[in-house]
């Protein structure tokens, strides 16, 4: 918007110029005076219609501009949306891989006391055969 707002102003400022460069021309030529003011009636009535026609196509550029900028804002919100919606989805996942791995080392943890038991439950059930063995074969030790 500010590019079509200075390539609109430098339009003027050139076309002013032109004007007032035009006048001088007629000025220093001379001439028949009511000739001069015919010519130039005819040129600022030409130059103010292609000022007018130069105005209207910055206009049109600049709405087209603004149109541009609504349609990237948009983007950039329905993108913003779309983070925001991930980046909730990630944190939900966070938490349940978090409790994840709490329940694997307990787990683990479990297993580990489990086998130790079945361990101690096999010796006692070793050394009890043992004993009853001993016992049997071996009343009067």
């Amino acid at each position: 918007m500010l590019s079509n707002q200075t390539s609109w102003r430098k339009a003027n400022l050139t076309c002013k110029i032109a004007i007032d460069n035009l006048e001088k021309a007629e000025l220093l030529r001379g001439g028949d005076l009511l000739r001069q003011r015919k010519t130039t009636k005819e040129s600022l009535a030409q130059t103010s219609s292609a000022i007018t026609e130069s105005l209207m196509g910055i206009s049109r550029m600049m709405s087209q501009q603004v149109q541009q900028s609504e349609e990237a804002m948009q983007t950039l919100v329905n993108s913003s949306r779309t983070i925001l919606d991930a980046n909730e989805e990630f944190k939900s996942m966070s938490g349940t891989i978090q409790l994840g791995r709490k329940l694997i080392t307990k787990y683990n943890r479990r297993e580990l006391t489990d086998k130790l038991l079945i361990f101690l439950a096999l010796a006692l059930f070793l050394a009890t055969v043992l004993y009853i063995v001993k016992k049997r074969l071996f009343p009067f030790l």
